[in-house]
């Protein structure tokens, strides 16, 4: 055994380099089944963050289905998701820089179907008999005006545009029954999101396709019905928070019948289209992921009794489940495993990576397996996160030394973070840096209660619980309570700059395309969270005392750490003014500050060069502003006001 060198935590050398974990990774997203082929979406950073449909035969080939410079990504809500459809071996997809709708058969070049226009789609699904698609269709084309979502049929011949359904602001998941006859599709209004209240309708066709007596089946104000399915035989199946947790439910004649009552989330929220948490092995039969404190699992549930029998996988994150003639494929993610492709064989249980999302191959000795922790928070409640503590076998700290700590908070802030094996984090970890990924009030995974903790208090209980989890630790022993960190993008960057303003526990933050003025992003943001915050924070502008009462930007004389934006130059969500502002408050008031901004990024950094800079600038940042040496060299960033 090698002996282990002693060196101060942050400045241990890691094989796990920026470069690797920018350019050794790609995103993995929707899923899809077409005989015995398997499709997949890969977002590529070092090809600028292209999304690329995969296609895997069953003799085990992988081929892209288009070739550059197409790009698989819809922007309907900004978001995406249901980026292409597939059906006998041809691909319908949804074009990144014109936002048309593309037809890829085999062999041949991609023709596009639908006009050149303001007009954007997603969530597409085929009608053979009838030569059409049906598809969410988000009308761009009046100028000044908030975008017109709809339901909408695409004749595949002349690329001619019916509307199916419209009068709401939002729809999502058209799904059309095996024998052709019927359309069921979700639907909702402002200001809901789609994970506060829906509703489930269902229409019978027409010859031609046209929806004859549409009608209300479940959901509503407070209720959030999430996919449709239908059985093979032609049962309609859903996903329902009635009882406080997504469930899964079916329509009988006489009436809505729960398939398995449980504490359990079998749904997820509704952030992009073409998420799938289940789907049929046979008519009486169910393959899903369901997910209990924080951790995912994949179980086989029989319709008729309501038995679920646990599959057992090494995967703690499961997501896009389709079944089909080539078994049940998911995207699953273990403490040791970064998220992949997998197909199972439902009969023998036994199952296969496809694809990695990073085939980098870390060595175990470099590899922190987080540790779920519950900390008391605010109001005698518990929170949630996963504990990474340092892990590098050929260093040891001083004794005595406590190690920094990096409070991760995901963005959303509906959303949550999972267990699953991350470069990202073991860029920290293998340095000597503890990470803290926490799941506070409003997170997902915990049951509609803890989901909606966060109503009303967006920036007080997200802020408390990662002030308490990092307080935790500390008193602990497990980190240094005078190198406490917070770092986040989007919400999470919210999050963050709230924490360094509002409270006095951490040394330094990072903000990642966050918002720091809460009154602008409701005036400014797109069409599908231009109403969120009225459940999050008030209605607006009624309510505006609150909004400025929780944003940074109005209270910068509250904050004494140094801070580092990273930002989008082209982001829509939350733009490029909301982190200038605050720069240019820090550096007034002689704070250190730094700002790294990014051309051609939106929101979100999907090239490998921005995903590098970024994440050597971070580091470098806090080793000046704590003083550690780094093992390795990196580009510096400029900070203003360093001592």
């Amino acid at each position: 055994m090698v002996a282990r060198r002693t060196a101060p935590y942050g400045s241990w050398r890691s094989p796990i380099s920026a470069e690797m974990v920018a350019s050794g990774s790609v995103g993995l997203g929707q899923t899809a089944l077409d005989g015995g082929d398997i499709y997949w979406l890969e977002s590529r950073p070092e090809e600028g963050g292209r999304n690329v449909v995969v296609r895997r035969t069953p003799e085990g080939r992988m081929e892209e289905v288009a070739p550059q410079p197409f790009n698989a990504r819809t922007r309907v809500h900004e978001y995406g998701g249901g980026d292409f459809a597939v059906h006998d071996g041809v691909v319908y997809f949804s074009n990144f820089s014109d936002q048309r709708l593309y037809r890829q058969s085999p062999g041949g070049e991609p023709e596009p179907i639908t006009p050149d226009s303001a007009r954007r789609y997603a969530d597409t699904v085929v009608d053979a008999r009838r030569g059409l698609l049906i598809a969410v269709c988000e009308d761009h084309e009046e100028a000044g005006r908030e975008p017109e979502n709809r339901l909408v049929a695409i004749d595949l011949e002349d690329g001619s545009e019916r509307v199916l359904a419209s009068g709401n602001d939002f729809y999502s998941s058209p799904r059309l029954s095996p024998d052709g006859t019927r359309l069921a599709w979700l639907t909702w209004n402002h200001p809901n999101m789609p994970w506060d209240g829906t509703e489930l309708w269902v229409a019978k066709l027409d010859g031609d396709g046209s929806p004859k007596d549409p009608v209300r089946l479940a959901g509503g104000e407070e209720e959030s019905i999430f996919q449709p399915e239908w059985s093979p035989e032609g049962t309609l199946c859903f996903v329902s928070d009635r009882t406080g947790w997504w469930n899964l439910y079916r329509l009988t004649e006489g009436g809505v019948e729960p398939l398995c009552e449980m504490e359990a989330e079998f749904g997820v929220p509704q952030w992009v289209f073409g998420t799938s948490t289940y789907a049929f092995l046979s008519p009486t039969t169910i393959v899903c992921s369901y997910i209990e404190r924080g951790i995912s699992h994949l179980a086989r549930l029989h319709v008729g009794s309501g038995g679920l029998e646990e599959i057992k996988t090494p995967y703690q994150s499961i997501s896009h489940v389709r079944s089909g003639d080539a078994g049940v494929v998911f995207i699953g993610g273990s403490p040791t495993e970064p998220l992949s492709v997998v197909r199972l064989d439902p009969a023998t249980g036994g199952h296969e990576v496809l694809r990695r999302s990073s085939e980098l191959g870390l060595d175990p000795a470099y590899i922190s397996v987080p540790e779920p922790v519950e900390f008391p928070t605010g109001g005698g409640l518990t929170a949630h996160a996963f504990f990474y503590p340092p892990k590098n076998e050929s260093y040891a700290a001083p004794e005595g030394e406590l190690p920094p700590l990096v409070v991760k908070s995901h963005g959303g802030p509906t959303s949550m973070t999972t267990p699953t094996l991350r470069p990202q984090i073991q860029y920290w970890t293998s340095r000597g840096i503890a990470v803290l990924d926490v799941n506070y009030g409003g997170s997902t995974g915990y049951g509609r209660e803890y989901r909606r903790r966060l109503y009303g208090r967006w920036g007080v209980v997200d802020v408390d619980d990662c002030v308490n989890g990092a307080r935790y630790l500390a008193e602990r022993g497990l980190a240094d309570a005078e190198r406490l960190i917070i770092t986040g993008g989007s919400a999470g960057g919210y999050t963050t700059l709230c924490a360094l303003t509002f409270r006095d526990t951490f040394g330094a933050g990072a903000s990642y395309y966050g918002v720091s003025d809460a009154e602008a992003l409701a005036r400014e943001t797109h069409k599908f969270e231009s109403r969120y915050l009225e459940h999050l924070i008030g209605p607006y502008p009624e309510r505006a005392d609150l909004y400025r009462e929780r944003s940074p930007i109005h209270f910068t004389e509250r904050l004494s750490c140094p801070v580092i934006f990273f930002q989008g130059l082209e982001d829509e969500v939350v733009p490029p003014n909301q982190a200038e502002r605050m720069v240019e408050a820090l550096k007034e008031k002689g704070l250190p500050v730094a700002y790294v901004p990014f051309e051609g990024e939106q929101h979100g950094f999907r090239r490998a060069e921005n995903v590098k800079r970024a994440l050597e600038g971070e580091l470098y940042f806090y080793s000046r502003v704590f003083g550690f040496d780094l093992a390795d060299p990196v580009e510096p960033v400029r900070i203003e006001n360093l001592p």
